[in-house]
Protein backbone atom coordinates (compact mmCIF):
# COMPACT_ATOMS: atom_id res chain seq x y z
CA UNK A 1 0.00 0.00 0.00
CA UNK A 2 2.71 2.48 0.78
CA UNK A 3 4.72 2.05 -2.41
CA UNK A 4 1.20 2.22 -4.52
CA UNK A 5 0.60 5.79 -2.48
CA UNK A 6 4.15 6.75 -3.20
CA UNK A 7 3.11 5.72 -6.84
CA UNK A 8 0.14 7.79 -6.89
CA UNK A 9 1.91 10.86 -5.57
CA UNK A 10 4.80 10.98 -7.78
CA UNK A 11 3.09 9.75 -11.05
CA UNK A 12 -0.31 10.71 -11.25
CA UNK A 13 -2.91 9.01 -12.79
CA UNK A 14 -3.14 9.21 -16.88
CA UNK A 15 0.13 11.38 -15.98
CA UNK A 16 2.47 11.90 -19.47
CA UNK A 17 5.19 10.57 -17.18
CA UNK A 18 2.97 7.08 -15.25
CA UNK A 19 1.76 6.32 -18.99
CA UNK A 20 5.98 6.43 -19.83
CA UNK A 21 6.31 4.55 -16.94
CA UNK A 22 3.81 1.78 -17.46
CA UNK A 23 5.23 1.14 -21.01
CA UNK A 24 8.68 1.45 -20.38
CA UNK A 25 8.60 -1.30 -17.59
CA UNK A 26 7.16 -4.02 -19.51
CA UNK A 27 9.02 -2.74 -22.61
CA UNK A 28 12.38 -2.84 -19.98
CA UNK A 29 11.53 -6.83 -19.68
CA UNK A 30 11.09 -7.81 -23.03
CA UNK A 31 14.33 -5.89 -24.39
CA UNK A 32 16.32 -7.66 -21.39
CA UNK A 33 15.14 -10.55 -22.86
CA UNK A 34 15.80 -9.69 -26.18
CA UNK A 35 19.30 -8.75 -25.35
CA UNK A 36 20.18 -11.41 -23.27
CA UNK A 37 19.24 -13.75 -26.37
CA UNK A 38 21.72 -12.34 -28.81
CA UNK A 39 24.78 -13.63 -27.53
CA UNK A 40 23.38 -16.84 -27.24
CA UNK A 41 21.48 -16.46 -30.68
CA UNK A 42 25.25 -15.40 -32.15
CA UNK A 43 26.60 -18.75 -31.13
CA UNK A 44 23.63 -20.90 -32.53
CA UNK A 45 23.09 -19.24 -35.55
CA UNK A 46 26.17 -18.14 -38.31
CA UNK A 47 26.64 -14.38 -39.45
CA UNK A 48 25.53 -15.84 -42.74
CA UNK A 49 22.01 -16.57 -41.22
CA UNK A 50 21.50 -13.08 -39.69
CA UNK A 51 22.76 -11.78 -43.07
CA UNK A 52 19.64 -13.59 -44.45
CA UNK A 53 17.50 -12.20 -41.22
CA UNK A 54 18.65 -9.19 -42.19
CA UNK A 55 17.03 -9.01 -45.66
CA UNK A 56 13.63 -10.41 -44.21
CA UNK A 57 13.56 -7.96 -42.19
CA UNK A 58 14.17 -5.29 -44.18
CA UNK A 59 11.33 -6.29 -47.02
CA UNK A 60 8.95 -6.87 -44.28
CA UNK A 61 9.49 -3.08 -42.24
CA UNK A 62 9.32 -1.58 -45.68
CA UNK A 63 6.38 -2.76 -46.75
CA UNK A 64 4.45 -2.97 -43.81
CA UNK A 65 4.81 0.71 -43.08
CA UNK A 66 2.71 1.95 -45.94
CA UNK A 67 0.58 -1.37 -45.76
CA UNK A 68 -2.33 0.72 -43.89
CA UNK A 69 -1.88 3.67 -46.08
CA UNK A 70 -0.84 5.24 -42.98
CA UNK A 71 -4.34 5.52 -41.87
CA UNK A 72 -3.17 4.05 -38.53
CA UNK A 73 -1.62 7.05 -37.63
CA UNK A 74 -4.48 8.99 -37.89
CA UNK A 75 -6.45 6.54 -35.40
CA UNK A 76 -5.44 8.92 -31.99
CA UNK A 77 -6.42 11.93 -34.49
CA UNK A 78 -9.95 12.72 -34.21
CA UNK A 79 -12.29 13.72 -31.43
CA UNK A 80 -14.89 10.82 -32.16
CA UNK A 81 -14.21 7.46 -31.56
CA UNK A 82 -16.67 6.13 -34.24
CA UNK A 83 -14.17 7.86 -36.48
CA UNK A 84 -11.25 6.22 -35.25
CA UNK A 85 -13.01 2.97 -35.14
CA UNK A 86 -13.50 3.09 -38.96
CA UNK A 87 -9.80 4.80 -39.34
CA UNK A 88 -8.95 1.22 -37.67
CA UNK A 89 -11.15 -0.93 -40.08
CA UNK A 90 -9.52 1.20 -43.09
CA UNK A 91 -6.48 0.04 -42.01
CA UNK A 92 -6.91 -3.75 -41.16
CA UNK A 93 -8.84 -3.46 -44.68
CA UNK A 94 -5.74 -2.17 -46.53
CA UNK A 95 -3.42 -4.36 -44.91
CA UNK A 96 -5.65 -7.14 -46.55
CA UNK A 97 -5.52 -6.14 -49.48
CA UNK A 98 -1.72 -6.05 -49.32
CA UNK A 99 -1.11 -9.28 -48.04
CA UNK A 100 -2.83 -10.59 -50.87
CA UNK A 101 -1.17 -8.70 -53.15
CA UNK A 102 2.19 -10.29 -51.98
CA UNK A 103 1.15 -13.40 -51.89
CA UNK A 104 0.09 -13.53 -55.14
CA UNK A 105 3.64 -11.76 -56.09
CA UNK A 106 5.22 -14.21 -54.41
CA UNK A 107 3.37 -17.35 -55.87
CA UNK A 108 3.44 -15.93 -59.62
CA UNK A 109 7.40 -14.93 -59.45
CA UNK A 110 9.61 -16.24 -56.51
CA UNK A 111 12.64 -16.35 -58.82
CA UNK A 112 12.49 -12.75 -59.89
CA UNK A 113 11.89 -11.75 -56.38
CA UNK A 114 15.23 -13.69 -55.27
CA UNK A 115 17.02 -12.69 -58.09
CA UNK A 116 16.61 -8.97 -58.38
CA UNK A 117 17.38 -9.13 -54.76
CA UNK A 118 20.51 -11.63 -55.02
CA UNK A 119 19.79 -13.40 -52.84
CA UNK A 120 18.59 -17.24 -53.48
CA UNK A 121 18.97 -19.00 -50.14
CA UNK A 122 15.50 -16.87 -49.12
CA UNK A 123 13.45 -18.49 -51.85
CA UNK A 124 12.36 -21.23 -49.42
CA UNK A 125 11.05 -18.52 -47.23
CA UNK A 126 9.45 -16.25 -49.59
CA UNK A 127 6.11 -17.51 -47.92
CA UNK A 128 6.68 -15.90 -44.30
CA UNK A 129 6.99 -12.13 -46.15
CA UNK A 130 3.29 -11.69 -46.79
CA UNK A 131 2.71 -13.23 -43.16
CA UNK A 132 5.10 -11.29 -41.51
CA UNK A 133 3.81 -8.07 -43.23
CA UNK A 134 -0.25 -8.90 -42.11
CA UNK A 135 0.74 -9.31 -38.58
CA UNK A 136 2.79 -6.65 -37.97
CA UNK A 137 0.53 -3.97 -39.99
CA UNK A 138 -2.79 -5.70 -37.99
CA UNK A 139 -0.56 -5.25 -34.89
CA UNK A 140 0.54 -1.60 -35.44
CA UNK A 141 -2.91 -0.24 -36.14
CA UNK A 142 -4.54 -2.07 -33.38
CA UNK A 143 -1.69 -0.72 -30.94
CA UNK A 144 -2.41 2.77 -32.22
CA UNK A 145 -6.13 2.42 -31.15
CA UNK A 146 -4.80 0.99 -27.91
CA UNK A 147 -3.35 4.29 -27.44
CA UNK A 148 -6.07 5.92 -28.56
CA UNK A 149 -7.81 4.68 -25.26
CA UNK A 150 -4.59 4.92 -23.17
CA UNK A 151 -4.87 1.69 -22.67
CA UNK A 152 -0.90 1.44 -22.19
CA UNK A 153 -1.03 -1.60 -19.49
CA UNK A 154 -2.23 -3.92 -22.49
CA UNK A 155 0.49 -2.27 -25.22
CA UNK A 156 2.95 -3.09 -22.45
CA UNK A 157 1.56 -7.24 -22.08
CA UNK A 158 2.05 -7.54 -25.59
CA UNK A 159 5.63 -6.65 -25.93
CA UNK A 160 6.42 -8.83 -23.02
CA UNK A 161 4.42 -11.28 -25.02
CA UNK A 162 6.31 -10.75 -28.52
CA UNK A 163 9.22 -10.80 -26.78
CA UNK A 164 9.05 -14.14 -25.80
CA UNK A 165 7.38 -15.58 -28.52
CA UNK A 166 9.72 -14.14 -30.80
CA UNK A 167 13.06 -14.96 -28.36
CA UNK A 168 12.22 -18.26 -27.80
CA UNK A 169 11.21 -19.54 -31.35
CA UNK A 170 14.55 -18.55 -32.44
CA UNK A 171 16.34 -20.02 -29.27
CA UNK A 172 14.38 -23.27 -29.64
CA UNK A 173 15.53 -24.03 -33.48
CA UNK A 174 18.70 -22.93 -32.67
CA UNK A 175 19.45 -25.20 -30.33
CA UNK A 176 17.77 -28.07 -31.85
CA UNK A 177 18.10 -27.28 -35.81
CA UNK A 178 19.81 -24.32 -36.11
CA UNK A 179 19.34 -22.55 -40.00
CA UNK A 180 18.18 -19.34 -41.17
CA UNK A 181 14.36 -20.72 -40.83
CA UNK A 182 14.70 -20.73 -36.90
CA UNK A 183 15.68 -16.86 -37.01
CA UNK A 184 13.47 -15.95 -39.35
CA UNK A 185 10.17 -18.01 -38.50
CA UNK A 186 10.66 -16.34 -35.06
CA UNK A 187 10.76 -12.69 -36.03
CA UNK A 188 7.63 -13.43 -37.93
CA UNK A 189 6.43 -15.09 -34.59
CA UNK A 190 7.08 -11.56 -32.96
CA UNK A 191 5.14 -9.49 -35.41
CA UNK A 192 2.27 -11.71 -34.82
CA UNK A 193 2.05 -11.72 -31.01
CA UNK A 194 -0.34 -9.52 -29.26
CA UNK A 195 -2.84 -9.15 -32.15
CA UNK A 196 -4.79 -11.61 -30.49
CA UNK A 197 -4.66 -10.09 -26.81
CA UNK A 198 -5.06 -5.83 -28.44
CA UNK A 199 -8.12 -7.39 -30.97
CA UNK A 200 -9.94 -9.43 -28.34
CA UNK A 201 -9.61 -5.73 -25.90
CA UNK A 202 -11.32 -4.15 -28.71
CA UNK A 203 -14.26 -6.77 -28.74
CA UNK A 204 -14.24 -6.46 -25.25
CA UNK A 205 -14.08 -3.03 -24.50
CA UNK A 206 -15.37 -1.29 -27.61
CA UNK A 207 -17.54 -3.79 -29.19
CA UNK A 208 -20.27 -0.98 -29.45
CA UNK A 209 -18.16 1.15 -31.69
CA UNK A 210 -18.37 -1.65 -34.20
CA UNK A 211 -21.80 -1.42 -35.19
CA UNK A 212 -20.17 2.57 -36.30
CA UNK A 213 -18.50 0.79 -39.13
CA UNK A 214 -19.98 1.58 -42.41
CA UNK A 215 -18.62 1.84 -45.85
CA UNK A 216 -20.02 5.56 -46.02
CA UNK A 217 -18.40 6.15 -42.47
CA UNK A 218 -15.23 4.90 -43.81
CA UNK A 219 -15.61 6.54 -47.00
CA UNK A 220 -15.81 9.87 -45.34
CA UNK A 221 -12.95 9.42 -42.73
CA UNK A 222 -10.74 8.20 -45.99
CA UNK A 223 -11.46 11.73 -47.37
CA UNK A 224 -11.12 13.55 -44.40
CA UNK A 225 -7.68 12.37 -43.45
CA UNK A 226 -6.62 11.67 -46.97
CA UNK A 227 -3.48 13.21 -46.18
CA UNK A 228 -1.81 10.11 -44.72
CA UNK A 229 -2.60 8.16 -48.11
CA UNK A 230 -1.07 10.85 -50.08
CA UNK A 231 1.56 12.27 -48.38
CA UNK A 232 2.38 9.75 -45.40
CA UNK A 233 2.66 6.59 -47.60
CA UNK A 234 5.43 8.68 -49.44
CA UNK A 235 7.00 10.11 -46.33
CA UNK A 236 7.45 6.78 -44.57
CA UNK A 237 8.20 4.61 -48.00
CA UNK A 238 11.07 7.50 -48.24
CA UNK A 239 12.29 6.82 -44.63
CA UNK A 240 12.38 3.34 -44.58
CA UNK A 241 13.34 3.29 -47.90
CA UNK A 242 16.34 5.22 -46.42
CA UNK A 243 17.12 3.02 -43.78
CA UNK A 244 16.46 -0.60 -45.07
CA UNK A 245 17.17 -0.34 -48.88
CA UNK A 246 20.97 0.29 -47.92
CA UNK A 247 20.66 -2.81 -45.78
CA UNK A 248 19.50 -4.47 -49.18
CA UNK A 249 21.98 -3.16 -50.93
CA UNK A 250 25.03 -3.94 -48.45
CA UNK A 251 23.62 -7.80 -48.57
CA UNK A 252 23.39 -7.68 -52.25
CA UNK A 253 27.20 -6.60 -53.67
CA UNK A 254 29.27 -7.10 -49.89
CA UNK A 255 31.77 -10.02 -49.86
CA UNK A 256 30.87 -11.67 -46.40
CA UNK A 257 27.81 -10.82 -44.36
CA UNK A 258 28.17 -7.60 -43.55
CA UNK A 259 24.34 -6.93 -43.98
CA UNK A 260 24.24 -9.89 -40.63
CA UNK A 261 26.97 -7.48 -38.81
CA UNK A 262 24.89 -4.32 -39.36
CA UNK A 263 21.83 -5.52 -38.09
CA UNK A 264 23.68 -6.77 -34.93
CA UNK A 265 25.39 -3.99 -34.52
CA UNK A 266 21.93 -1.65 -34.89
CA UNK A 267 20.33 -4.25 -32.42
CA UNK A 268 22.50 -3.52 -30.05
CA UNK A 269 22.25 0.12 -30.60
CA UNK A 270 18.43 0.21 -30.33
CA UNK A 271 18.02 -1.64 -27.43
CA UNK A 272 17.40 2.15 -25.71
CA UNK A 273 15.80 3.18 -28.27
CA UNK A 274 12.88 0.52 -28.12
CA UNK A 275 13.39 0.70 -24.09
CA UNK A 276 12.29 4.56 -23.81
CA UNK A 277 11.69 5.80 -27.18
CA UNK A 278 8.93 3.46 -28.59
CA UNK A 279 7.15 4.09 -25.21
CA UNK A 280 7.94 7.78 -25.28
CA UNK A 281 6.50 7.78 -29.19
CA UNK A 282 3.07 5.81 -28.11
CA UNK A 283 2.53 8.30 -25.26
CA UNK A 284 3.40 11.37 -27.25
CA UNK A 285 0.85 10.53 -30.08
CA UNK A 286 -1.46 9.71 -27.27
CA UNK A 287 -1.10 13.26 -25.89
CA UNK A 288 -0.32 15.56 -28.58
CA UNK A 289 -3.40 16.18 -30.01
CA UNK A 290 -4.48 17.74 -26.74
CA UNK A 291 -1.66 19.55 -26.12
CA UNK A 292 -1.97 20.82 -30.20
CA UNK A 293 -5.95 22.20 -29.28
CA UNK A 294 -4.53 23.75 -25.94
CA UNK A 295 -1.64 25.57 -27.57
CA UNK A 296 0.96 23.74 -25.73
CA UNK A 297 2.29 22.16 -28.37
CA UNK A 298 5.65 23.35 -28.53
CA UNK A 299 6.66 23.68 -24.97
CA UNK A 300 5.79 20.01 -24.44
CA UNK A 301 7.89 18.95 -27.74
CA UNK A 302 10.76 21.04 -26.43
CA UNK A 303 10.82 19.48 -23.21
CA UNK A 304 10.57 15.69 -24.60
CA UNK A 305 13.16 16.36 -26.71
CA UNK A 306 15.52 17.37 -23.87
CA UNK A 307 14.52 14.67 -21.95
CA UNK A 308 14.91 11.64 -24.30
CA UNK A 309 18.40 13.47 -24.98
CA UNK A 310 19.69 13.46 -21.14
CA UNK A 311 18.41 9.71 -20.48
CA UNK A 312 19.78 8.34 -23.82
CA UNK A 313 22.92 10.23 -24.69
CA UNK A 314 25.26 8.45 -21.78
CA UNK A 315 24.20 5.01 -22.16
CA UNK A 316 24.50 5.10 -26.04
CA UNK A 317 27.62 6.70 -25.93
CA UNK A 318 29.01 4.77 -23.55
CA UNK A 319 27.95 1.48 -25.85
CA UNK A 320 29.26 3.29 -28.77
CA UNK A 321 32.94 3.39 -27.14
CA UNK A 322 33.46 -0.16 -25.65
CA UNK A 323 31.74 -1.84 -28.64
CA UNK A 324 34.91 -2.55 -30.66
CA UNK A 325 36.54 -3.85 -27.69
CA UNK A 326 33.78 -6.20 -25.75
CA UNK A 327 31.69 -7.12 -28.88
CA UNK A 328 33.82 -10.31 -29.50
CA UNK A 329 33.86 -11.21 -25.70
CA UNK A 330 30.15 -10.99 -25.84
CA UNK A 331 29.03 -12.24 -29.12
CA UNK A 332 32.05 -14.59 -30.16
CA UNK A 333 35.19 -13.47 -32.03
CA UNK A 334 33.51 -13.71 -35.64
CA UNK A 335 30.99 -11.20 -34.85
CA UNK A 336 34.00 -8.14 -33.94
CA UNK A 337 32.86 -6.27 -37.13
CA UNK A 338 29.76 -5.61 -35.65
CA UNK A 339 31.04 -3.74 -32.61
CA UNK A 340 33.45 -1.78 -35.14
CA UNK A 341 29.86 -0.76 -36.63
CA UNK A 342 28.61 0.00 -33.85
CA UNK A 343 31.02 2.94 -33.15
CA UNK A 344 30.27 4.32 -36.57
CA UNK A 345 26.68 4.04 -36.13
CA UNK A 346 26.37 5.72 -32.47
CA UNK A 347 26.15 9.41 -33.88
CA UNK A 348 23.13 8.56 -35.92
CA UNK A 349 21.35 6.16 -33.67
CA UNK A 350 21.38 8.99 -31.02
CA UNK A 351 19.85 11.57 -33.13
CA UNK A 352 17.41 8.86 -34.30
CA UNK A 353 16.89 8.26 -30.36
CA UNK A 354 16.15 11.85 -29.58
CA UNK A 355 14.13 12.52 -33.19
CA UNK A 356 11.86 9.44 -33.83
CA UNK A 357 9.17 9.62 -31.10
CA UNK A 358 8.13 12.94 -31.68
CA UNK A 359 8.61 13.03 -35.21
CA UNK A 360 4.83 12.86 -35.49
CA UNK A 361 5.13 16.56 -34.68
CA UNK A 362 4.85 16.84 -38.38
CA UNK A 363 1.59 14.98 -38.77
CA UNK A 364 -0.19 16.67 -35.82
CA UNK A 365 0.86 20.12 -37.07
CA UNK A 366 -0.55 19.19 -40.15
CA UNK A 367 2.74 19.63 -42.50
CA UNK A 368 2.74 16.28 -43.88
CA UNK A 369 4.25 17.62 -47.49
CA UNK A 370 7.20 18.85 -45.53
CA UNK A 371 7.54 15.58 -43.73
CA UNK A 372 7.85 13.75 -46.79
CA UNK A 373 10.14 16.03 -48.96
CA UNK A 374 12.48 15.95 -45.49
CA UNK A 375 12.34 11.87 -45.94
CA UNK A 376 12.34 12.24 -49.16
CA UNK A 377 16.01 13.88 -48.72
CA UNK A 378 16.87 11.36 -46.24
CA UNK A 379 15.99 8.65 -48.67
CA UNK A 380 18.43 10.39 -51.45
CA UNK A 381 21.39 10.81 -49.11
CA UNK A 382 20.97 7.67 -47.63
CA UNK A 383 20.91 5.33 -50.51
CA UNK A 384 23.09 7.46 -52.67
CA UNK A 385 26.04 7.67 -50.23
CA UNK A 386 25.38 3.65 -50.35
CA UNK A 387 25.82 3.82 -53.89
CA UNK A 388 28.57 6.29 -54.49
CA UNK A 389 30.69 4.26 -51.77
CA UNK A 390 29.70 1.32 -53.56
CA UNK A 391 31.90 2.28 -56.98
CA UNK A 392 34.54 3.92 -54.91
CA UNK A 393 35.00 0.42 -52.16
CA UNK A 394 32.78 -2.08 -51.57
CA UNK A 395 34.24 -2.17 -48.20
CA UNK A 396 32.87 1.05 -46.97
CA UNK A 397 29.95 0.92 -47.75
CA UNK A 398 28.67 0.61 -44.04
CA UNK A 399 30.76 3.74 -42.99
CA UNK A 400 29.22 5.48 -45.75
CA UNK A 401 25.44 4.85 -44.57
CA UNK A 402 26.37 5.27 -41.02
CA UNK A 403 27.49 8.71 -42.01
CA UNK A 404 24.81 9.82 -44.30
CA UNK A 405 22.65 8.73 -41.66
CA UNK A 406 23.66 11.41 -39.15
CA UNK A 407 23.47 13.74 -41.52
CA UNK A 408 20.05 12.90 -42.24
CA UNK A 409 18.73 12.64 -38.25
CA UNK A 410 20.82 16.13 -37.35
CA UNK A 411 19.21 18.09 -40.38
CA UNK A 412 15.59 16.36 -39.05
CA UNK A 413 15.89 17.82 -35.60
CA UNK A 414 17.17 21.29 -36.43
CA UNK A 415 14.09 21.61 -38.93
CA UNK A 416 12.08 20.15 -35.69
CA UNK A 417 13.25 23.32 -33.36
CA UNK A 418 13.33 25.26 -36.43
CA UNK A 419 9.33 24.41 -36.52
CA UNK A 420 8.41 25.05 -33.09
CA UNK A 421 10.63 28.00 -32.82
CA UNK A 422 8.15 29.31 -35.54
CA UNK A 423 4.95 28.14 -34.48
CA UNK A 424 2.23 29.84 -32.37
CA UNK A 425 -1.05 27.72 -32.18
CA UNK A 426 -4.07 28.87 -30.33
CA UNK A 427 -6.47 26.23 -28.60
CA UNK A 428 -8.25 24.42 -31.49
CA UNK A 429 -6.35 25.58 -34.22
CA UNK A 430 -3.57 23.49 -36.09
CA UNK A 431 -0.36 25.12 -36.87
CA UNK A 432 -0.10 26.53 -40.05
Amino acid sequence: MVIKSLIARWLPQHSFARNIAILTGGTAFAQGLMALSLPILTRLYSPEDFNLLAVYMSIVALITVASCLRLNVAIPLPESNSDAMNLLALSCAATGVVTIGLAALIVLMPDTLVGLLQQPELKPYLWMIPMGVCFASLYNALQFWASRKKNFKLVTQTRVTRAVGGAGTQLGFGATTPSPFGLLLGHMIYSGMGVGGLARAVWRQDRALLSKITLRAMSRNLKTQRRFPLYSVPEALFNYGGGQIPILIIAAIAVGPEAGFLMLAVRALSIPMALVGSSVAQVYLAEAPQKLRDGTLALFTRKTIFSLLKSGAPPLLAVGVASPFLFPYIFGDEWARAGTIVAWMTPSILLQFVTSPISTVLHITGRLGTAMTLQAFGFVVRVGAVLAMAQISEGWTVEAFAVASALFYGAYITLIFNILKNTFTMPGRAAP
